[in-house]
């Protein structure tokens, strides 16, 4: 079979590989980005909204740009998921790519965009790590080794280039998994160009000309299918060596100064895509963290303990399933200040996920870190639902099937099965202790309650001073603990 680059491209479209202006410079050239901010961008040119392509910087000394360029950028997505209730699995060719530049070995070339009237936006994603301040990183000579070093030495190119016009400013989009990704960046820059000993004329520039934006991203990108490799390049008739897997979901919420010129140069929306221009995205992390994340560390323990090993099964099973979705419907939805009807919306998109026949999503995966996962993932639910008034029952059983959970043991079919416990030392010590000398009485569970609830350095305050949750919470235990987790949850849900 013949390698995919332009030549093969040309033969299968019956078109040459589209030529458009260089309107985004992306640092990162991974998994995510290619699955995400450049299939966005070659959905907006399909659709007709958005004429421009990506340049790709290799953010580090090592990566992919290299074997990137002998595709010509080129590269197949496959997007594979639940949608409307139907398993769906779609690739396409993304041709949205137009340079890739090792920085390290073409500096000049890097630099030389930052004269580039085309130009509008810097996207990136340099892992969490990406985003921190060297105050060794000052010699511009030569490539910068952090990513505020590149970005900054860009910067004062472009700013050198256009004499400080203030139209010569960028949009600047950070994706990188941090909170305040880009207010972060732009502290960082401006804090490095200090550093640095630029005038005052150019730092007002960069603030001033340039626009920062904070986003949440969101889609979960397995990567280079490395399973079915063969049968995927089999399926497709080419050799294809920079593949990439992702599911259909996805969302990119973004907001900032002047959102809506953001909008406007770059109109996603127009093209039916999942991003959102909004005045914060804190909501949306919340809700995020809340539904997807949230219910993944509720629903692990309980479901675990019953004997389930994998989110689209627990999804599958009544049940369990029903579980999980009165928790995310009836609990945690009406804590989040988001309209009901985008929430019901998203709350449905993340029960999909879940149920995604492509991925095989183990129980046990999830679990690592638990004790904090709860505590940053569900007990905001759990007090704000207390709060209002509701008592989170849901929220409150999770949390004593986790005590269950770290006992370090479930029983299926009769059997007894040892749980692989992967926490913070502390957590399997407290545990350890707590379990130790249990005799399966009611007043022995109590006691562990107790104790787990009182662990205000974890908690942040002693979780025994709500209102009928430890009563609750230490029945809870003792239910799951001698009758038996499937047993102990007819008494949330009825059956």
């Amino acid at each position: 079979m013949e390698n995919l680059n332009a030549e093969l491209y040309a033969k299968l479209t019956g078109n040459k590989k589209p030529e458009r202006p260089i309107k985004v410079l992306q640092f990162g050239e991974g998994n995510f980005l290619r699955a995400f901010v450049d299939w966005i961008i070659n959905t907006m040119n399909n659709k007709g909204v958005f004429n421009g392509n990506v340049a790709v910087v290799q953010p580090m000394p090592f990566g992919r740009v290299n074997d990137m360029k002998t595709q010509d950028g080129l590269y197949t997505l496959y997007l594979q998921g639940k949608q409307d209730g139907k398993a769906v699995r779609t690739h396409e060719i993304i041709d949205s790519i137009g340079d890739l530049i090792d920085p390290f070995a073409e500096y000049d070339k890097y630099l030389s965009y930052a004269k580039s009237k085309d130009l509008q936006f810097i996207i990136s994603n340099t892992t969490e790590a990406g985003i921190a301040y060297d105050e060794t990183d000052t010699d511009f000579s030569k490539t910068p080794k952090s990513y505020p070093g590149k970005l900054l030495a860009f910067l004062k190119a472009r700013y050198d280039a256009f004499n400080g016009a203030k139209e010569a400013g960028l949009f600047i989009i950070p994706c990188e998994l941090i909170d305040h990704n880009g207010s972060t960046l732009k502290e960082v820059t401006v804090k490095l160009a200090k550093t640095v000993g630029y005038d005052d004329a150019f730092i007002n520039w960069i603030t001033e000309a340039n626009k920062f934006y904070n986003t949440l991203v969101d889609r979960i990108v397995p990567g280079y299918p490395r399973d079915n490799a063969q049968q995927c390049q089999e399926e497709l008739g080419y050799v294809d060596n920079s593949m990439v897997v992702g599911e259909i979901f996805h969302l990119w919420c973004i907001d900032g100064d002047d959102i809506k010129a953001l909008e406007e140069a770059f109109p996603a929306p127009k093209a039916g895509l999942n991003v959102l221009y909004v005045d914060s995205i804190v909501p949306y992390k919340q809700r995020k963290v809340k539904i997807l994340n949230g219910c993944h560390t509720a629903i692990v323990p309980v479901a675990y303990l019953a004997g389930l090993d994998a989110v689209a099964e627990t999804m599958a099973d009544e049940q369990m399933g029903r579980y999980a979705r009165d928790f995310m419907f009836d609990e945690v939805i009406p804590t989040i200040d988001i309209p009901h009807d985008q929430m019901v919306a998203y709350t449905n998109s993340v029960i999909e996920r879940y149920e995604n026949p492509f991925v095989h999503h183990l129980l046990m995966s999830i679990s690592l870190n638990s004790v904090t996962k709860f505590k940053t993932r569900d007990l905001p639910t759990l007090l704000q639902s207390l709060e209002a008034g509701n008592f989170p029952k849901h929220a409150l059983f999770s949390l004593a099937a986790l005590m269950a959970f770290y006992r370090g043991v479930r029983n299926v079919n009769g059997k007894e099965e040892a749980i692989d416990l992967k926490d913070d030392q502390w957590a399997l010590d407290f545990f350890k202790a707590a379990w130790a000398n249990f005799d399966n009485s009611k007043e022995a569970c109590e006691k562990i309650t107790r104790d787990f609830l009182g662990l205000t350095n974890h908690w942040e305050l002693d979780l025994n001073s709500l209102a009928g949750v430890t009563e609750f919470v230490s029945n809870a235990l003792f239910e799951i603990e001698t009758k038996g987790m499937r047993e102990a949850v007819k008494s949330i849900i009825g059956y």
